[in-house]
């Protein structure tokens, strides 16, 4: 009896055969980036989990505690440079936006340590070494140099608080921290509307030192909550003597230019 031929197409190598090893293989290449990406450590959904922890108002993150500690430093160096501004200020614009950083971060640091509080955050009692430097510069300035030197250092802090501000604002998930970016996000705009009221912030030099970011971090990162004390309020400091120097006319719009004449 003749032996019966092979059959042809039989097995892994015969249509049906490619078509199931085609499939199968194209299933395992989507799978196989969704496992290694869950696998995977460092990524921005890790570092936030990280770095999170669980309150009463919600999960409250790195970035949410680095806001909180910012707040109060902000309170800590700009009243006592509000009160100076009132009795250094030659203009009266200047002694207005003074006013306004005493009222405005009076009303912050209250409420950023009943948030703290809240939270079981530690906070900081005094000004970080660079915001102690500003105020030995303007306790330093006299006279114009004073108003030109008050209205950009603290229109360059405020605008590097404001996009922190916005940016907890739109990301955190912790209801106390979203009403405190709130309160400081009205704060900070109206600082900077007064601040630029004087006449005497130098735009192209913000945007240089902005774009630049020539200022460092005011604060790391805090540690997240725990047994903590009550930090005592942020009061203004008592400044240097008022200069027997006299008195420039007050600007409008724009600084006084000099003449070159002497």
């Amino acid at each position: 009896m003749r032996p019966r031929p092979p059959i042809k197409g039989r097995g892994i190598f015969s249509g049906t055969g490619l078509i199931i090893t085609g499939l199968t293989a194209t299933l395992l290449a989507m799978i196989f980036p969704i496992w290694s990406y869950a696998d995977r450590s460092g990524t921005g959904f890790d570092v936030l989990n990280a770095e999170t922890v669980s309150t009463g108002y919600g999960p409250l993150s790195a970035l949410d505690r680095d806001f909180i500690t910012k707040v109060r430093l902000a309170g800590l160096w700009e009243l006592p440079a509000g009160q100076q501004a009132g009795l250094k200020g030659t203009t009266p614009a200047v002694r207005t936006a003074g006013e306004h950083l005493i009222e405005g971060h009076t009303f912050l640091d209250e409420r950023v340590r009943d948030v703290a509080s809240r939270l079981s955050l530690e906070l900081p009692n005094e000004p970080t070494e660079q915001q102690q430097e500003w105020l030995a510069t303007l306790d330093s300035a006299q006279g114009v140099e004073y108003d030109r030197q008050f209205a950009n250092i603290l229109r360059l802090a405020h605008g590097k608080v404001f996009s922190v501000v916005a940016q907890v604002r739109a990301s955190t998930r912790n209801s106390l921290v979203r009403e405190l970016a709130d309160d400081a996000n009205s704060t900070v705009l109206d600082h900077i509307t007064v601040l630029e009221a004087t006449g005497y912030v130098d735009f192209d030099a913000l945007a240089q030192d902005m774009v630049a970011g020539s200022t460092p971090p005011l604060t790391p990162a805090p540690a997240p909550p725990g047994p903590t004390l009550d930090p005592a309020p942020a009061v203004p400091v008592t400044p240097s003597p008022s200069p027997t120097y006299t008195l420039p006319p007050a600007a409008t719009s724009r600084p006084p230019e000099s003449s070159g004449k002497s």
